[in-house]
């Protein structure tokens, strides 16, 4: 078997058959930082009034080894009703994906659109448990689609870039 380090480092020495297609896997996720405040307990059980629930999302992918990166979906949520704050959840959730063979121009679209999509689910049972084991209703969020979300980010930094230039679309 040849060393793939070892040799010329060119593409032509590579054996007839060698795997040039694009791959991508999910090598692990985890909790990167879980925060979770009820700081008016216990008067916030008593409370009647349904608290106003605020969410943001951030969306960060770094590169951490050759062909691997790391993309941290954070969540922070805040529950505020008239009385003071119910509580305050802050979640960053990461996935370490591996990339191989990938168009240069699909990484970041999979890394800030599908990757986000493919640890969501987990990030949101952890954000619900957190929240039930507060001793409030587990907070369900609802799906997100990251994939529009990129598209329009993408859209208005090159509105904001062209800024009056004539810009094609592909």
């Amino acid at each position: 078997m040849a060393d793939e380090e070892g040799g010329t480092g060119t593409h032509e020495a590579l054996p007839n058959g060698a795997d040039t297609t694009p791959q991508i896997g999910l090598i692990s996720q985890y909790v990167k930082d879980l925060s979770f405040e009820n700081p008016n307990a216990p008067a916030v059980y008593q409370w009647q009034e349904q608290p106003q629930i605020d969410v943001q999302f951030n969306i960060g992918a770094t590169p951490v080894a050759d062909d691997v990166h790391e993309v941290v979906l954070k969540i922070d949520i805040k529950a505020q009703g008239a009385n003071g704050v119910a509580f305050l959840a802050e979640l960053a959730y990461a996935g370490l994906f591996g990339m191989r063979n990938v168009p240069v121009e699909q990484v970041q679209p999979f890394l800030l659109a599908e990757a986000p999509r493919l640890v969501f689910p987990f990030a949101r049972r952890v954000l619900a448990d957190a929240i039930r084991d507060g001793g409030f209703p587990p907070l369900l969020l609802e799906p997100i689609d990251f994939g529009a979300l990129y598209m329009q980010q993408a859209e208005a930094a090159q509105a904001q870039q062209g800024d009056g230039e004539t810009v094609g679309h592909a």
